[in-house]
């Protein structure tokens, strides 16, 4: 049982963006995905969500391959992608947000668990929240769809170090619950802190794939891997 990247290329305007990136999501356990801007980061979490497409290689979520499945039939498997800007519908409260996925008042109620402050703006429209609290909303709808795994694309961007701070025990705490999370994010030591494993992207191509606990404790093995 896992999420499953095997040999996968993805190709964008004139050439391949990633080639060759092999890794594995496992239930109940963080994967943190870090690298330099441009390194083709996104790319690989929109190929694994059905964004885009692969160009070789395959995608398995527990030994399906969902490789050519639709995004919505990769949603409906249990695959869940927050991406980059906050995507939330402005117009709509912070409850009709989270009964667009949740199933039941079980699945709405165990989301909100997670960020008790929202239990007090469940009737405000989104667009009048913070930048932290619409991101808090984002996660809880996305945890709201019960999935087995969770691609979360640079929740950081935009908010102030302190707000990102409330997000990442959120995170371990997904995890907990049995949830697969890969995690994109450009503030590296935060998000290897809660990581088991660990890849480093540089230029399309996996230049670490390991212990995130071993970059953590060896910088210049850190900044070997950024440089590529």
């Amino acid at each position: 049982m896992s999420l499953k990247l095997n040999d996968v290329t993805v190709s964008r305007g004139v050439g391949p963006v990633i080639s060759n990136v092999t890794l594995e999501v496992t239930p109940g356990e963080v994967t943190t995905l870090v690298g330099p801007n441009g390194a083709g980061k996104t790319s690989l979490l929109e190929s694994l969500s059905g964004v885009i497409g692969i160009s070789g290689g395959s995608i398995e979520l527990d030994g399906v391959d969902i490789s050519k499945m639709s995004r919505r039939r990769r949603s409906h498997a249990g695959l869940a992608h927050v991406q980059q800007g906050r995507m939330i519908f402005p117009s709509l409260t912070v409850k009709e947000n989270l009964q667009l996925t949740a199933r039941t008042k079980a699945d709405m109620d165990g989301a909100l668990a997670l960020f008790p402050e929202l239990e007090k703006r469940l009737d405000s429209t989104t667009v009048l929240l913070s930048g932290g609290e619409q991101q808090m909303v984002v996660l809880a709808r996305a945890f709201a769809s019960k999935p087995k795994y969770i691609l979360l694309d640079e929740m950081s961007l935009g908010l102030a170090p302190v707000v990102f701070l409330r997000l990442i025990p959120v995170i371990e705490q997904i995890a907990k619950t049995g949830v697969g999370v890969l995690l994109v994010e450009q503030f590296a030591h935060l998000a290897l802190k809660i990581a088991s494993d660990a890849l480093v992207i540089t230029s399309g191509h996996v230049s670490y794939h390991g212990a995130a606990d071993a970059l953590l404790k060896d910088p210049e093995l850190l900044k070997k891997a950024y440089l590529g």
